[in-house]
Formats: structure tokens, sequence, C-alpha cells
């Protein structure tokens, strides 16, 4: 791994010592705000990069030591020489990660999305499957999911479920899940006992909390309805749900709780998160080659998983990860073994750009 430039260094510090001089100097409350976050984002990277041009440094003169008249003094210096040599991979390393570039949503909530593919009602029966394992990672991770909209499966599952997931740093953890999931299995309907492919597609957008996107009146068509609702008793009853349509791009929106007031708002706020993604998906498409180097492109046409019940086994195409622990992964109690392994991957692939670009 090649070293990190002092003036890299010296460039993260000095940031950091003007951003915390300007945080007693300003009154204006917006900058105030920017200011404390861009504090609160660099102070570990700051901390770290001082750390490790000290660890340098006594390096440096342990060296000059050793070459010293003094013996007794040389030898202790070789000591230490050797002592810091031993650190400083590790501490270079973490600086590294620290340094590369992050996504600017990776701290968003998102708007996860899942529904049912190729497979009939094998496919919502994994939808459904899909979205609980989800839900119960959320759970784990301590976020808050609420279910926007919904459209069962006609024996179970979800053709089509759409839920808001808040939470710390939510999207880049979730941002790997986005793509075509395949299963392989002998679905419940199935009295051959063949196995039968299905699938399920998976959508990541990240809902950042002020998201400045102008959406004009003469650009949308609002639509009250009668909701479908989630069945039972939670049949909705009156003509309260809302149905936005965005006749630039065609992009429609819909929320189907009691308050036409709430869905109203909650579609308009779904309609900006895709307008958000939409802008998202331009800026990638001009840095493509770069991203044709990446971990896949959270295309969700991407086929990203496939999951064999038969051989209890989990397969990630992406990094060519197989593990046999489907049985956990599906419940959420072990995805975060997936997750973890994809963002080491991406890490490895930034870091190894960044030793090019040094």
């Amino acid at each position: 791994m090649a070293n990190i430039p002092i003036s890299r260094l010296e460039q993260v510090i000095d940031r950091f010592d003007e951003v915390e001089a300007r945080m007693g100097s300003v009154t204006d409350s917006d900058e105030i705000v920017a200011l404390s976050r861009e504090h609160a984002d660099l102070k570990p990277v700051a901390d770290k990069a001082k750390e490790l041009a000290d660890l340098r440094q006594q390096l440096k003169d342990a060296e000059t030591m050793m070459n010293g008249p003094d013996k007794d003094m040389a030898e202790l210096a070789s000591e230490e020489f050797y002592e810091i040599k031993e650190q400083l991979p590790a501490l270079e390393k973490e600086v590294q990660l620290l340094l590369i570039p992050k996504d600017a949503d990776d701290k968003a909530n998102i708007v996860l999305e899942v529904r049912a593919g190729t497979g009939g009602d094998e496919a919502a029966l994994f939808a459904g499957d899909l979205f609980r394992m989800y839900s119960r990672y959320a759970q784990l991770e301590g976020w808050k999911v609420d279910v926007v909209s919904v459209s069962e499966g006609d024996v179970g599952g979800y053709k089509e479920i759409i839920a808001n997931i808040e939470g710390d740093g939510v999207f880049g953890r979730m941002k790997w899940e986005s793509g075509v999931h395949r299963v392989q299995r002998v679905p419940e309907t199935e009295s051959g006992g063949r196995i039968h492919t299905s699938a399920a597609t998976v959508a990541v957008l990240p809902a950042p909390e002020n998201i400045e996107i102008e959406v004009r009146q003469e650009d949308i068509r609002i639509d009250t309805m009668r909701s479908s609702g989630a069945g039972g008793q939670h049949v909705n009853t009156t003509d309260s749900a809302v149905r936005i349509t965005h006749l630039p791009t065609g992009i429609v929106t819909t929320s189907s709780e009691k308050s036409q007031h709430v869905n109203r708002d909650k579609a308009m706020q779904q309609l900006k998160i895709r307008l958000y993604e939409r802008e998202r998906e331009e800026k990638d498409a001009a840095r493509a080659e770069a991203r044709a180097e990446q971990i896949g492109s959270g295309d969700r046409s991407q086929k990203v998983r496939t999951y064999n019940y038969p051989e209890n086994r989990v397969s990630d195409h992406r990094i060519n990860l197989t593990l046999y622990s489907l049985d956990k992964i599906i419940t959420g109690d072990k995805l975060d073994d997936v997750i973890k392994a994809l963002i080491a991957e991406d890490q490895a692939r930034k870091l190894a750009a960044m030793g090019e670009d040094a």
C-alpha cells in the first residue's frame, strides 16, 4: 500500500482547523449547522491524520538517533524504530479508509421498494421473505420501518411493498441491496417437489432530510381514490388514497393511509425522492467508466444475489461471495455478514484506485 503523501495529511488537518476556527465566529444559523456537520465528519479523519504525522516524525527521529555516536541511545532508538515500523502499516490503512471519498447520501434514510419479479405466486412469496429479512435487519440496527404502500400477493407475500427506513447511516449499508434477487427452492404450491427459480427486484433510494427538488404544480396531476388497504379490518373505506403523477417524467407515487392530507404529503415526499434519485442516476451516467470499476451499478436490473434453499447457500455474484447460512441470512440475523463483505470489497477497490492516483 502506498504511503499517504504528507501534503494530503496537512490538507485534512488544515481544513479541520479552519472549520473549527470559523465555528467560533459565524452567527448565521445555516452556516453553523453546515460547519458543525463538516466538523463532525472531519474530526475522526483529522485526529488520525495528526496521529499518523506524529508517528512518522517519531520514526524519523528514532532513525536519526540510531545513526548517532551514542551507542546506548542508538540501541534504544533502534528498538523504538522497529516498534514504530510495525505500527505504521495498520495506521496508514486506517487513515486511507478514512480518506476514501464518501457518498454524500451514505447517512441518509431510504425508501425501500421490493417487487415480485418472474415466478408468479412464488415470486410474491419470495418478495415477502426479502421484506421480512430487511425489517428484521432494520430492527437489529435500531432503525425505524414505516410501510408506505402495499400490494399483497394472491397466496401471500407481496406483489409490491414500499417502506421508509430511518436511522443512522441507512443508505450507506442498504444501498448494496439494489438489484435482482433470485431464489431457487421448491415452492409451497409445487406438489412434485421440483425446484423452481423465481426473482424479486429490490430498489434502495436515498431519502435525505432536506431534498432540494422543486416540483411545479403545473407539472403534477393529483388523483384521489379508494385504497386497496391491507385487508380485513384495515381496509380503507373512504376515497382518501392519493396518487400523484409527475407529467414530465411519468413518475407515479401513491399513499393510502386514512388521512388524505397525510397521503398528499407522503406521496409528494416520495415523488421528490424519486426525482432526486433520477438526478443521481444522471450524474452517475456521466461517471459510467468509473462506476464500472465499482461493485455493481446499483441498477435494479442487475442480478446481484442467489438464495439456494436446498444447499442453504447465498451467493453474491458481484464479489463471488458464497455463504452456507441462508437460514440465518434470510431471517436478517446474518445479513450483515454479506453487507460487510460488500463494503470491504468496495473499500479495497477504492484504496487501490487511490494508490494508483498517488
